[in-house]
């Protein structure tokens, strides 16, 4: 029972006897934006920009302006596999993008869906998909055999291309870094193979953007051809 009709308002929350008396007054600020705390640097700065260009590039591959809101979950996409295909540059870091395991678990889910929306919602549109216009009616069957198939693997070439790419880069690497303990005695040799490190390492960096880049796109593609 209340002695006090304005002891309802005491602080007397806890949580495992730890008193969070004056938390309520912090919570406010976690639905503030994190604009509101950060300085915009360079580095923000280029990621929005980044992002702007990509929501514009792929709005124009979704069809109708029911879809303008999956662009943000393909930018998702290219941002967790550029993050990662960053990281796999570092020595002994990991490189998950250059596993199947990591490729798969994002093209086959996306591919899936894709098929499901598709043949459940449009299968007319699926159907007519199969063959494109103006085949010649004695190829028809041959083109919905062709067309099916290349359907069936989309997910499997998403992933491999991904994969593929950042092993042959890593590969090649960790060959020309094996070689250096051969020729120590030659400091031209030496130098050569820094140089054509380095140079392997920028051409790395630019196909970990690009990779992320096609993998998003294609996706993006393959999710407008379904409406």
């Amino acid at each position: 029972m209340m002695t006090n009709l304005f002891s309802s308002f005491d602080p007397t929350s806890n949580i495992f006897n730890i008193p969070m008396n004056w938390l309520s007054t912090l919570l406010g600020m976690l639905i503030l934006p994190s604009s509101y705390w950060l300085i915009p640097n360079r580095s923000s700065l280029m990621w929005n920009l980044l992002i702007n260009k990509l929501y514009n590039e792929f709005k124009t591959l979704l069809v109708g302006n029911k879809n303008m809101g999956s662009s943000f979950m393909f930018i998702s996409v290219f941002s967790i596999i550029l993050f990662n295909n960053f990281l796999g540059l570092f020595p002994y870091i990991f490189t998950s993008s250059s596993h199947l395991t990591f490729t798969l678990s994002l093209a086959l889910p996306f591919w899936l869906s894709f098929m499901l929306y598709g043949w459940i919602n449009n299968t007319q549109h699926m159907f007519a998909h199969l063959v494109p216009q103006g085949t010649p009616p004695i190829l028809m069957p041959f083109m919905v055999c062709i067309e099916t198939i290349s359907n069936i693997i989309r997910p499997l070439t998403l992933a491999v291309r991904l994969a593929a790419n950042m092993i042959a880069g890593h590969l090649l690497l960790t060959l020309l870094g094996n070689t250096g303990p051969m020729i120590m005695n030659s400091a031209i040799l030496i130098q050569i193979l820094i140089l054509s490190q380095i140079l392997l390492l920028i051409l790395e960096l630019a196909v970990s953007i690009i990779q992320s880049y096609v993998f998003a796109v294609l996706t993006t593609l393959y999710s407008s051809e379904v409406n």
